[in-house]
């Protein structure tokens, strides 16, 4: 008899899912080995690739004598400017008022109505002629005495009296007499013939402009920087271009508690009149005597919370077998750069000093200071360099 086959028993469930486990395990894990095997080639391919050289431009610092230099802003003021008004009241008889016109002291401005202060004046130097007679008389009396004493001093003090009030009424018509105090420019007349005054109405405004104040703040720590005599210069946007020159001529004693500054005023000549009381001016002056300083463009400075920086070039020779970014070898010297920090003083036009951390005529870079790092190449191209001028004036492109 033929036995019959026993049929195979099928592989157990667990047995098959550990086969199919480790083949997933092998499959993506020889996909994983590939991909961190070609990261890892990449990687060492950028590492080791050299990096381009940076485009900078460069400057030498230099030591320049700089004298210590304060700015500020002012208005100017008119030495003797005023409204002017009358003490009396009137009725305005002439007008000799030409607006804008240059006037001299004792001018006649404005003549108001004196006719009856006139009527009243010839009444009251007719009582005091006769006032003085009597005083006379009396006195006369006295001396041969027929009156008494008494009688003698009554009569001159009535004689006073009338010619006290002559001379009030002469003032008062005086008075009415509107006359330039000082001399001066004159403004826009405010008052026209026949028109009623009162007294303290303004008439018209004289302005005395040549010379002229300006007047301007400065903080309490230059209280001891500035002294009588100073020299100033002057600006002013309505006429650009112009400098206006004069010297420190008073300074305020007290200090502006609420700001902390104090004033300070110069006398600058107006000759023309080109400078009107009330005109904004920018104001700059020299304090001290001048010192050498090292200075460098405001450009080669990264200005940062933790300290100002440079980024100071050096030539260095170039390590062997150094290679370029298509694998040529490299040869000859190397342009580097190196962050050093800096303290910085005072600017002026495109320059500004440096107080500590650099010395004259070492080798710094001027742009392109976000693409740097300590110890990268660097190339040089210069087109444009600064200038050390107080008022600078780019060109339009």
């Amino acid at each position: 008899m033929v036995e019959k086959e026993k049929p195979k028993k099928p592989a157990s469930l667990p047995k098959r899912l550990f086969w199919m486990l480790l083949l997933a395990f092998v499959v993506f894990g020889g996909v994983f080995a590939v991909k961190a095997f070609l990261g890892a080639q990449t990687n060492a391919f950028f590492d080791s690739m050299p990096q381009p050289a940076a485009a900078v431009t460069d400057y030498i610092a230099k030591q320049q004598e700089w004298s210590d230099a304060q700015e500020s802003v002012g208005t100017f003021v008119a030495i003797n400017g005023t409204e002017v008004t009358t003490e009396a009241g009137g009725v305005v008889r002439e007008l000799s008022i030409r607006s804008g016109q240059p006037v001299r002291a004792g001018t006649v401005l404005v003549q108001l109505n004196t006719s009856n202060e006139l009527a009243v004046l010839k009444s009251l130097e007719a009582s005091a002629r006769l006032a003085v007679v009597q005083r006379d008389r009396w006195r006369a009396l006295g001396k041969d005495k027929l009156v008494s004493q008494a009688e003698v001093e009554e009569r001159a003090t009535q004689a006073a009296t009338a010619l006290a009030q002559v001379e009030a009424q002469r003032a008062l018509i005086a008075q009415k007499t509107i006359r330039a105090p000082f001399d001066g420019i004159l403004g826009l007349r405010k008052v026209n013939l026949g028109q009623y005054v009162n007294p303290g109405d303004a008439i018209v405004s004289l302005q005395s402009l040549d010379p002229i104040y300006l007047d301007f703040s400065l903080p309490e720590q230059r209280m001891g920087q500035v002294t009588e005599g100073t020299r100033v210069r002057a600006t002013v946007d309505a006429l650009p271009g112009q400098v206006f020159e004069g010297k420190i001529t008073a300074i305020e004693p007290l200090v502006d508690a609420s700001t902390r500054n104090f004033k300070v005023q110069a006398t600058v000549p107006n000759p023309g009149n080109r400078l009107s009381p009330g005109t904004f001016a920018h104001v700059d002056f020299d304090t001290g005597d001048a010192r050498n300083v090292v200075v460098i463009p405001q450009t080669a400075v990264s200005f940062n919370p933790y300290g100002n920086a440079v980024y100071v070039i050096t030539k260095v020779k170039r390590a062997e077998g150094e290679k370029d970014m298509q694998g040529k070898p490299l040869t000859g010297d190397k342009l580097i750069v190196t962050q050093r920090f800096v303290k910085t003083g005072a600017t002026r036009g495109d320059l500004i000093a440096v107080t500590d951390g650099l010395k004259s005529g070492e080798r710094i870079a001027t742009s392109g200071l976000l693409k740097l790092r300590n110890e990268a190449e660097v190339t040089v191209n210069n087109k444009v360099q600064p200038a050390a001028n107080a008022s600078p004036t780019p060109e339009n492109r």
